[in-house]
């Protein structure tokens, strides 16, 4: 298992946003990302959900509305110990420079710090958290990078 931090950097491919803020957050259960204009709607008889996500202060905001599946609908209380229904999707996040599948509710978070919070339920199954350690994820892109130059630059092309 990776370990992270308790911040990280993270990747919706799916979205084409990359280094999204992330707080690690043990004590929440359910992974939750910062988006607006959040409906249900019907498309050819199932339900699908349209949202905006981020804000446009944030420099990763492409102003795209997105239409996705409609996975369900989820009890979360949330930070200040309300209980709130929230829609849930399901999509594909990347750390490591790995996807891994991964259930968020969509919520205005335009008041918090981090657009996004990684829970424990994503967590649980993919890495260990250590509180001392951030942005591990951005880390291993950037060893990573270098050491594929490193591999370019010592074995010359030869003509």
């Amino acid at each position: 298992m990776k370990k992270i931090g308790w911040k990280e950097k993270v990747s919706f491919p799916e979205f084409d946003l990359k280094d999204i803020p992330a707080k690690i957050d043990t004590g929440a259960r359910t992974s939750v990302l910062h988006c607006k204009s959040i409906t249900i709607l019907k498309k050819y008889r199932k339900p699908y959900v349209k949202f905006v996500l981020l804000d446009p202060a944030m420099p990763q905001f492409n102003g795209k509305e997105y239409t996705l599946p409609f996975h369900k609908e989820k009890r979360v209380r949330n930070s200040f110990g309300q209980e709130e229904n929230r829609i849930v999707i399901q999509t594909e996040v990347e750390l490591f420079n790995k996807r891994y599948p991964i259930e968020i509710s969509l919520r205005d978070r335009s008041n918090m710090e981090f657009p996004m919070l990684l829970g424990r339920s994503f967590i649980r199954r993919n890495f260990i958290v250590d509180v001392s350690r951030s942005n591990q994820s951005a880390r291993y892109k950037i060893r990573k990078l270098k050491q594929k130059k490193e591999r370019e630059n010592s074995h010359p092309i030869k003509k």
